[in-house]
């Protein structure tokens, strides 16, 4: 069934891969940009193009009550340098205020257009590093989140619980809430020449610790894809969004520095971690869990084209 689709969020790192995909597959397009000059990019792509500020109630309004969608997708973020400044995991916390902003007064504001519009479908973007420490190692939608996450990361987590609750508690649309895993592939931090592919090639991503912390990695393409399967034919609830092969980080990052030609990274202590990257980067290093694909394969019908991060790294 052909529908009217509402991306905000259009020109990011996903948006810019789902939007000619929802296009090729017949649906109407409207997609959000906070500049006038990426207007031309989005008509390039296939998408009406929009300026809209996701913080003002008002002007979200008027973009949705224009394109009287049948569905709506949150994808809005604010870590490009642009937004943020310069990738700063130490103090993640300030990095994502934007982006924390987006996922509760912008979340907040996409549902009352949505309301007032008589949206079906509210598809929203989340990520999987809510997940409890605890426990298995690879965690299912129906796991909780972390009690008591590091310092830095409260705010983050914060803003998530908040744009999946309210999500979720519109009883007016069929919400959908897709947690996904790390990003990589072109246009992502993570590709050739790109900010965390060079700091690998050039020693610079240290081993913290033992390496423990478990990551679920998904294909940018693949992450798209998810996203066209839940705009589609998706049914209320939470959904990981990752590959087939969650792995330690002493796994997949020497496996990485080899693939790029690197030589092993350097291990370095906890205490020392917690002084370049604080608490947030020892936690992601050493503490958070991966996450299981198998509900939205079961239900979504979808299957990452990019099963394993491992063939996906070397191909890119």
């Amino acid at each position: 069934m052909v529908m009217r689709v509402f991306v905000a969020g259009g020109t990011g790192v996903l948006g810019r891969r789902l939007v000619p995909q929802l296009v090729a597959r017949g649906h109407q397009v409207t997609a959000t940009t906070t500049s006038a000059a990426k207007l031309d990019q989005l008509a390039q792509l296939g998408a009406s193009g929009v300026v809209m500020d996701g913080l003002d109630a008002a002007s979200v309004g008027e973009a949705v009550a224009a394109a009287q969608p049948d569905t709506i997708v949150h994808e809005m973020t604010a870590i490009s340098p642009v937004h943020a400044g310069q990738p700063d995991i130490k103090h993640i916390d300030r990095w994502f205020a934007g982006t924390n902003r987006l996922r509760t007064e912008g979340t907040d504001h996409l549902l009352s257009a949505g309301h007032a519009v008589g949206v079906r479908r509210f598809v929203a973007q989340s990520h999987i590093a809510a997940y409890d420490r605890t426990g298995a190692p690879v965690k299912r939608e129906e796991d909780p989140y972390d009690p008591s996450p590091a310092r830095e990361m409260r705010a983050n987590l914060t803003a998530m619980r908040h744009l999946e609750s309210a999500v979720l508690g519109a009883e007016w649309t069929e919400g959908i809430v897709l947690r996904y895993g790390w990003f990589y592939g072109p246009g992502t931090s993570m590709a050739p020449g790109e900010e965390s592919f060079e700091m690998i090639r050039r020693r610079k991503f240290p081993l913290v610790g033992n390496g423990s912390a478990v990551w679920s990695f998904v294909h940018i393409a693949d992450a798209a894809e998810a996203t066209v399967a839940a705009i589609e034919h998706g049914s209320r609830g939470i959904f990981n969004v990752v590959d087939d092969d969650p792995a330690a980080v002493a796994e997949w990052l020497p496996a990485l520095a080899q693939e790029l030609g690197a030589k092993k990274p350097m291990r370095v202590p906890r205490f020392v971690g917690r002084m370049f990257a604080g608490e947030a980067g020892v936690v992601m290093m050493t503490e958070i869990r991966g996450a299981s694909n198998a509900k939205a394969k079961r239900e979504l019908a979808w299957r990452p084209t990019h099963p394993s991060w491992r063939e996906g790294f070397a191909a890119a």
